[in-house]
């Protein structure tokens, strides 16, 4: 199975945008769609439909950034809420731990780290102004 591809909607009636254009980036993604399509819980989704301008840390630039996933779903005391999903491999939620000497894969890792963080402050006063909810879902969450 490949790592990336075209996703095909099997309920299009759960997706919300262009659902000819639904790509997955890794097999976690793929995993959560499929998630998606199949829980009756979630009444609508979406995959990197929304733009969020950002700063980056890097280059003091905006940039645009693309959430995963957003998802509209009807919780346990039967209430709509909107969640925004980011979905990282844990690694890539806390700050790196500095080495005893600099590596070119450390300096990389702190980018990451850095560019990460300003689109997650960004998604999160997206979703505060919006009343939304900000999630970012790690294999924790996938494979339990």
């Amino acid at each position: 199975m490949a790592y990336k591809g075209k996703y095909r909607i099997k309920n299009i009636e759960k997706y919300k945008g262009d659902p000819t254009n639904v790509t997955y980036r890794s097999l976690w993604e793929r995993k959560f769609m499929k998630y998606c399509e199949e829980n009756p819980h979630i009444l609508e989704w979406s995959s990197e439909e929304i733009i969020i301008p950002y700063r980056s840390p890097i280059d003091r630039k905006i940039h645009k950034y693309y959430p995963d996933f957003l998802i509209k779903i009807r919780n346990s005391k039967n209430i709509i809420e909107n969640i925004l999903i980011e979905i990282k491999p844990k690694k890539q939620t806390t700050p790196p731990k500095k080495p005893n000497r600099l590596s070119k894969k450390y300096i990389n890792e702190v980018y990451t780290y850095g560019v990460n963080e300003a689109k997650w402050k960004a998604a999160e006063e997206y979703c505060k102004d919006r009343k939304w909810k900000f999630e970012i879902i790690t294999e924790d969450h996938l494979f339990n």
